[in-house]
């Protein structure tokens, strides 16, 4: 701290310590000014207190950077903040087929659920009434199912689950549990702890600034294959995802209940291997089934092919694809399940073009089964 400009009758030190007294001013103000519970705030304001009194008589530490980042952290939360759903379904349906072809059970579901919801806030079931605050309580699975998307890399499923808060108007966020080898990377760390921080769900809710967001757990199967800490995993998935239990979640270093029943989350894993029964039992697995060639073709010529050469400021006044192309870049080597492998196919022929385009061919180019050599590598697929 810079004391050269202090005044001459007073000593450093006490210009220390009134810069130090109004940096708790400030933490208070903050805390006060938050919409943080009251329990929270009062816990939080007796340690500024004490840090306070530290303060007074000369004892200030580096505590009060642990205490600033506290209070920084638990004031960023979207405590009592919801996003407002879009209940229309039609808007919903319409949106989800102009992302995704097919998927129609998951669709289904998705707007089975925009029901309900359109529903009860027909009936003013989320009223603030007795029931209905005793419904949130205990939690209920009709507020916020969790679902569990099931299939093979590249089949949409993190794709749809942006879509599905695309339609619904909320928020989104990805927490991906690939190789975690810490169930504090989920409930955080103690804040008495070195590099103590909240854990990736309450860091979500700050990404999104919504207590109500679509969240997306990504590879959920993936986590430690440590025995020991694969069950700490799975124990604390169970209470995030178990409406019964997540009105009352707790992380480590906010330490007071953050209410997770408005959530939206939606899991993903590729196979079921590692997942506790018990964490099974409070989702709805949804199976994502391999894309048949017909499929893969719609999705190509509708889906793909646009983005792409949007992404590239091309369009299809550029170039043209003949069908009989097409087989040769959906099957690169053998079956494919996913569309993954057809992107980066559709994506590398359409720069090959691009650069021709640049260098003064004539537009439109024609991809012909003749010539598809020359924009698709041999030994990237579809003719290895």
């Amino acid at each position: 701290m810079d004391l050269t400009n202090a005044p001459k009758n007073i000593p450093s030190d006490d210009v220390a310590q009134k810069s130090i007294l109004a940096e708790v001013v400030e933490l208070q103000n903050k805390l006060s000014n938050s919409n943080a519970p009251i329990e929270l705030k009062e816990d939080a304001m007796r340690t500024i207190e004490r840090l306070e009194r530290m303060a007074k008589w000369g004892n200030y530490s580096s505590e009060f950077e642990s205490v600033d980042k506290y209070v920084d952290w638990i004031t960023r939360i979207p405590w009592g903040a919801l996003s407002e759903d879009n209940l229309d379904i039609n808007n919903a349906k319409q949106l989800m087929d102009s992302t995704h072809y097919g998927m129609d059970t998951i669709k289904n579901l998705i707007l089975d659920y925009l029901a309900v919801m359109q529903l009860q806030k027909m009936t003013g079931r989320n009223s603030s009434n007795i029931e209905s605050n005793m419904a949130n309580l205990r939690g209920s699975s009709a507020n916020a199912p969790v679902l569990l998307f099931l299939g093979l890399q590249g089949v949409g499923k993190t794709s749809i689950a942006k879509s599905i808060a695309q339609s619904m108007g909320r928020k989104f966020a990805r927490v991906s549990l690939g190789a975690i080898g810490d169930v504090r990377t989920l409930r955080g760390t103690p804040r008495h702890e070195i590099d103590a921080e909240p854990g990736q769900i309450v860091k979500a809710l700050i990404r999104t600034q919504s207590m109500n967001p679509v969240i997306l757990i990504d590879e959920i199967e993936k986590a430690s294959g440590n025995a020991g800490l694969l069950n700490d995993v799975m124990a604390a998935l169970l209470e995030i995802l178990d409406p019964e239990q997540n009105a009352t979640f707790v992380d480590h270093y906010v330490d007071h209940p953050v209410d997770l029943s408005q959530v939206f989350f939606i899991c993903t894993a590729n196979n079921l291997g590692g997942l506790s029964a018990a964490l099974l039992d409070r989702v709805e697995i949804i199976r994502f089934t391999s894309y048949s060639d017909e499929e893969k073709e719609v999705i190509a010529k509708q889906y793909i092919l646009p983005k792409v050469l949007k992404n590239m400021g091309l369009t299809q006044e550029h170039i043209q694809i003949q069908d009989s192309v097409w087989p040769l870049l959906i099957r690169p080597v053998g079956f494919d399940a996913g569309i993954r492998q057809l992107e980066r196919n559709i994506a590398t022929l359409t720069r090959s073009a691009a650069r021709q385009i640049v260098g003064g061919h004539p537009t439109p180019i024609s991809i012909t089964p003749e010539n598809v050599k020359e924009y698709v590598l041999p030994d990237q697929g579809p003719l290895s």
